[in-house]
């Protein structure tokens, strides 16, 4: 890619929805009072995905630099809790476990708890885990508060995508964002470099001129892939999902504070509480199974009448060949998709916001700026995408055409060296920075029947008694920061009273 050094004074966003909204609120908050111009343009005509109604705990984050009320987000979002995913015949068709986020036991000698787990159960100690993992525990029994007296609860949440969005755009012109409503009708390069120089609308009058454009446009890409042309790596050998449909549905009783995947038979199904209704779809191969079929599996899966129509999605599992391309960064679906099996979309979203203010283009462009995004971010891409992948590759499952051919379509090299150093070792190989860590690793490779052969030497430093009093006082630990939190919906309801 060329240098480019003129100021970067014109920020154009294309695309609203949950990326278009986070990008403009973020770039409003950062900028704001500065000489520079921040427009996003949308239609009301072009729909959102939206389905993507579960995050992971770093949305917290996010929310935090825009100095966002907790409180007035659950409130304006109708959201809930989640602590953690339930995953049902993942690991056979009669399995269940969970993954929850937060830390599984604590690290004794430097070693993480897990290798004195696998040291306890090779002595025929209890198999649950549960009990030494306060967001477990709580979710088992349907209880949630930030913290308790000996620090937070690890929790992310369920809302309504489209009205974070709204929430979000309210932000955001207040921070003096500029909204424009049309469809891009056309994209105009400068013929010597071939950078973005400006937008023209469908009314054929307006045109929208900028120095930085940021696709938010969704699966079709329309300025990183329509206008520049820059490719897709397709990752659809090892994740065969390529359609979901989805359906909102009436909710009785309590929302549970977590998410629940149910494998099915050719690919699995969601079920995400909010305060108003529940978020229901399934994720699937069109290979292994017709739409029509789909959407009837999805309905006779159903725990509630259904609100609307079928919402039907296609997709492919991959990312752009550059997330930043000349003077055009994408964002969300226009960059990439990882199915949302770890509702990882809004997280994906998050970190490319981040990454782009860590290394904003006041000058202009530079090429070695460019590719230290790039490598970053498709790096992210692949991290995660192992780790879904994990989830199919161990599910232990041959009982349908579409799990028997997941498990021959084989794994990426990277994700063969954890899940066979984890065999062999006990060792959970990951790097600092890394959004799954050792807890989550190891919730789902256990959760599924992999069973390491052995564990840490240092693991083995304790005696059987004093390794079974360490077990007694976590316990004991946990069993007290469960009994100071109220019910889930306890919580709910004193947020709504506020």
């Amino acid at each position: 890619m060329s240098a480019r050094t003129r100021p970067v004074r014109r920020i154009v966003i294309v695309g609203g929805g949950s990326a278009g909204w986070m990008t403009a609120a973020a770039l409003g908050r950062a900028l704001a009072g500065q000489d520079r111009t921040i427009t996003l343009v949308e239609s009301e005509t072009i729909g959102t995905v939206g389905v993507g109604e579960a995050t992971v705990p770093p949305i917290h984050e996010f929310n935090r630099y825009l100095r966002m009320d907790p409180a007035d987000f659950l409130r304006a979002t109708h959201g809930t809790i989640k602590l953690g995913i339930a995953f049902d015949g993942w690991g056979g068709a009669d399995n269940s476990y969970f993954h929850p986020f937060g830390y599984l036991g604590v690290e004794m000698a430097g070693v993480h708890f897990h290798h004195y787990w696998l040291r306890h159960l090779a002595a025929g100690g209890d198999p649950d885990h549960g009990p030494y993992n306060l967001e477990t525990m709580a979710a088992r029994a349907g209880r949630f508060a930030p913290a308790t007296r000996h620090g937070p609860v690890h929790h992310a949440v369920h809302f309504d995508a489209a009205a974070y969005a709204r929430f979000l755009r309210a932000y955001a012109e207040d921070k003096g964002v500029a909204r424009i409503e049309g469809k891009v009708a056309d994209v105009s390069l400068d013929p010597e470099d071939g950078y973005i120089e400006a937008l023209t609308l469908d009314d054929g009058r307006r045109i929208v001129e900028g120095d930085l454009f940021i696709d938010c446009s969704g699966f079709r890409g329309l300025l990183i892939e329509g206008a520049l042309q820059t490719g897709y790596t397709d990752w659809n050998h090892w994740l065969p999902c390529d359609s979901a449909v989805a359906m909102p549905t009436e909710r009785s009783g309590d929302p549970p504070p977590f998410t629940r995947s149910t494998a099915r038979a050719a690919g699995w199904q969601w079920r995400i509480p909010l305060q108003h209704r529940d978020g229901n779809g399934y994720v699937y191969s069109s290979a292994h199974l017709g739409h029509d079929d789909a959407e009837a599996a999805l309905r006779a899966n159903l725990s509630g009448a259904p609100l609307a129509d079928a919402n039907r999605l296609r997709f492919t599992a991959g990312h752009r060949k550059h997330i930043w391309n000349r003077n055009c960064v994408a964002i969300g679906l226009a960059g990439g998709f990882l199915e949302p099996l770890e509702s990882t979309s809004i997280h994906l979203i998050q970190t490319t916001i981040i990454r782009l203010l860590a290394l904003l283009p006041r000058d202009g462009f530079d090429p070695h700026v460019v590719a230290r995004f790039n490598r970053d971010a498709l790096h992210e891409y692949a991290v995660i995408r192992d780790f879904v992948i994990a989830h199919y590759a161990t599910a232990n499952r041959d009982d349908t055409p579409f799990w028997r051919d997941v498990v021959a379509a084989g794994v990426p090299d990277s994700l063969a060296e954890r899940i066979e150093a984890y065999r062999a070792t006990g060792n959970i190989l990951f790097e600092p920075g890394d959004l799954f860590g050792p807890t989550n690793w190891y919730a789902v490779l256990t959760g599924q029947g992999v069973k390491p052969r052995s564990w840490h030497p240092i693991a083995d430093g304790l005696s059987s008694e004093d390794l079974s009093a360490r077990l007694a006082t976590l316990r004991g630990r946990v069993a007290e920061q469960l009994s100071e939190l109220p019910p889930h919906s306890e919580f709910l309801r004193r947020l709504s009273a506020v």
